[in-house]
């Protein structure tokens, strides 16, 4: 039997990994095995292409590591493993969830760490069971776009962001530290398109990176001085009476405060922070100013430092003073929220009211500051905590104080390998579920293509199977609805407003094709969501809270000539990663990728390190070893390594990470974000 005699079953699908593109997906299933995927051509965002992790999916779904069944380690660490049964793994997870309310009184000793390995809408069952059971403890905060999403809501109102297929129309595009050659690869044929249709390209980042090399002009700043060269520009452009004046009057406040700070700058000051000569910035400024639209993507790699939010306020100046707001091909773009205004039903939050938060982004000490009751039973969904968190060394000896750690997960993570049960997961076409974007303005289903691998099951059924074990025992005592299919749960979560955008009845019309929100170009409509109706040069909501009310420069000057860790450390995202995800696929070893530490030649000359010599990073915090890769692509200040390896227990970069915070994020999220990217290093041949 040839393989075209029994044809194939196409079912529809979206990639739910932490990513602009959220691609479409098609699935080629035979007899029951998911031979191929591809691209879904009726996604006119991602166009019928995958990137290589996409196309991947095959071998990640029959992965030979992939976690098959229940299992229970002897011994956190010890990788003794030993198979369970679904019943037995329940069993011993709701007898502790009993006899710690028996305890305490109370199920605040559960705590959920859960975050963005999955952005299924389905895959918040675990919330909806957690807030079930009444006051548990869970995370607020975020690790990847607090300060920016602050940044949006003090200037703006909101982040809006336009479809991304009006870059065609931009005539100038600054890409400003974001790589979307690497981490959004279907907005390229958009900006390729714009510069065909005559618009330049800019980019403007630390690294010399793939997009860099596509573009017209390069700006290679110092890290964490994006802020500088922002409001230098905007300096040039006041002083050479460039702004839009009929913009600024009409739809701005604050501007003659914004101004007055502007004309205070010194230049040449400014200019030597960033890294830039006085022209370069005259030059950025009459590019930004003399043509329009003018499209400018803010990469959530800019707000990771001490100063975030204020660099990204300082980026939406640019486009509030010379006009560039609410125009086709033009305007600030970070991310939105905008396809995701589901009900939510799912979590359940009307069943509890005095949940307990803590800092996800500063999980090690708050298990030492929680004491009333302690957390003792901790479940980890959708992270790699061991891999992606600050402080690693120091979590791993504050989780020693929990008495049960659950992972959900599908591979023997880092973090799996330190927690004493581990629950095998589904992929996104073993289940349903629907997808967003916080880019673009599609969504997508997932339905279920094949059974589920050996004996995986959905966050959902984990959830539901939980739930059941504990009424089992107790009667009534958690609420998350055990009876009601995917379908009857995806159902409650769609609105009319939510039809009517999409111009469909009902979410099973995503079989037949992902659906484009119909949303407008953001802000075109020049109502903002600030108290004066306007943008906000100066922000009173801001200075309420104890911040700047204005975009300006950082109070301290960053000075590593006499430092001991004299390098900035960058930790950013790998070509065929997401963070710790895909790192173990075949094609990774095929393609001989491994991790290295790359260096400019001046710091190899100083440093004495030569290609391909072991070296160490380090710093007060601990030390990484890695390969030396010397290249011209990083500025001659910058240690760079790409984050989430996992085939190396001496690439954990984290542990060189403070965790110290951003300036803003507590009112997006609930707290600041990480400045992952304020951490300086040393480097040493061994």
């Amino acid at each position: 039997m040839s393989l075209y005699d029994n044809p194939f079953t196409i079912t529809r699908h979206a990639c739910p990994r932490n990513c602009y593109d959220t691609c479409s997906i098609l699935a080629y299933v035979q007899n029951g095995v998911l031979k191929k995927v591809e691209g879904d051509p009726k996604h006119l965002y991602t166009n019928g292409k995958l990137c290589a992790k996409g196309y991947s999916y095959v071998n990640r779904v029959y992965h030979p590591e992939r976690v098959k069944r229940p299992m229970i380690q002897s011994h956190r660490g010890s990788g003794r493993w030993k198979e369970v049964s679904w019943d037995e793994a329940m069993d011993v997870i709701a007898n502790r969830i009993i006899s710690l309310h028996d305890r305490y009184a109370s199920h605040l000793s559960l705590a959920l760490n859960k975050y963005s390995g999955n952005f299924g809408l389905l895959h918040h069952a675990v919330e909806g069971m957690f807030n079930s059971l009444g006051d548990t403890t869970q995370a607020i905060g975020s690790p990847c776009w607090s300060a920016g999403l602050d940044a949006q809501f003090y200037d703006y109102g909101n982040s809006l962001t336009s479809d991304p297929f009006n870059i065609i129309h931009a005539k100038v595009i600054v890409l400003w530290g974001v790589n979307p050659a690497w981490t959004a690869v279907h907005s390229m044929p958009f900006i390729f398109q714009a510069r065909a249709n005559g618009a330049t390209i800019i980019v403007i980042d630390p690294i010399y990176t793939t997009t860099a090399k596509k573009a017209d002009h390069f700006f290679q700043v110092s890290p964490g001085s994006d802020i500088y060269l922002a409001l230098g520009i905007a300096k040039v452009i006041c002083e050479k009476n460039w702004q839009n004046n009929e913009f600024i009057q009409r739809y701005t406040h604050g501007w003659e405060l914004y101004l007055q700070y502007l004309s205070q700058l010194d230049l040449q000051f400014i200019a030597k922070q960033c890294g830039q000569s006085v022209e370069a910035i005259e030059t950025l400024a009459s590019l930004i100013s003399q043509s329009k639209p003018v499209f400018l993507w803010a990469g959530f790699g800019l707000q990771r430092h001490i100063h975030g939010g204020k660099t990204i306020r300082a980026i939406n100046a640019l486009a509030a003073l010379t006009g560039n707001i609410g125009l086709l091909g033009g305007g600030v773009h970070y991310a939105h929220q905008e396809t995701s205004k589901f009900t939510y039903n799912i979590l359940m939050r009307e069943k509890n009211t005095n949940t307990r938060f803590y800092d996800i982004n500063d999980f090690t000490n708050e298990l030492a500051r929680i004491n009333d009751p302690p957390i003792k039973l901790l479940w980890i969904s959708g992270r790699n905590l061991l891999t992606q968190s600050p402080n690693r060394k120091a979590l791993m000896q504050a989780l020693k104080s929990v008495d049960l750690i659950v992972t959900v997960d599908q591979f023997l993570t880092p973090t799996a390998q330190q927690s004493d049960i581990l629950l095998p997961t589904t992929t996104q076409f073993e289940e349903w579920d629907v997808v967003t974007s916080y880019w673009h303005h599609w969504i997508a289903i997932n339905q279920p293509a094949i059974n589920p691998y050996f004996e995986s099951k959905s966050e959902l059924e984990i959830a539901q199977l939980l739930s059941k074990t504990l009424n089992q025992k107790k009667p009534g005592y958690c609420k998350f609805p055990t009876n009601m299919t995917p379908e009857q749960l995806i159902d409650q979560e769609f609105t009319d407003e939510i039809y009517q955008q999409l111009e469909i009845t009902h979410w099973r019309e995503l079989l037949e094709s992902p659906k484009q929100m119909k949303l407008p170009t953001a802000w075109s409509d020049l109502n903002f969501q600030t108290p004066s109706g306007k943008f906000e040069f100066f922000s009173k909501r801001a200075e309420d809270t104890q911040l700047s009310p204005m975009a300006g420069l950082p109070a301290d000057i960053i000075d590593l000539k006499t430092s001991p860790y004299p390098y900035w450390f960058l930790t950013t995202h790998a070509q065929f990663a997401i963070n710790s995800q895909f790192q173990n696929m075949p094609w990774i070893q095929q393609l001989g990728l491994e991790p290295h530490i790359i260096i400019h030649p001046a710091i190899a000359k100083k440093e004495m390190l030569a290609e391909g010599t072991l070296a160490q990073i380090y710093n007060a915090k601990g030390y990484i070893v890695g390969k030396i890769k010397i290249s011209r692509d990083v500025a001659p200040n910058v240690v760079l390594y790409y984050q989430g390896w996992l085939n190396n227990s001496n690439s954990f970069v984290n542990d060189l990470i403070t965790g110290e915070k951003t300036d803003m994020g507590t009112h997006s999220t609930g707290s600041k974000g990480i400045a992952f990217y304020h951490s300086f290093v040393h480097i040493k041949r061994i």
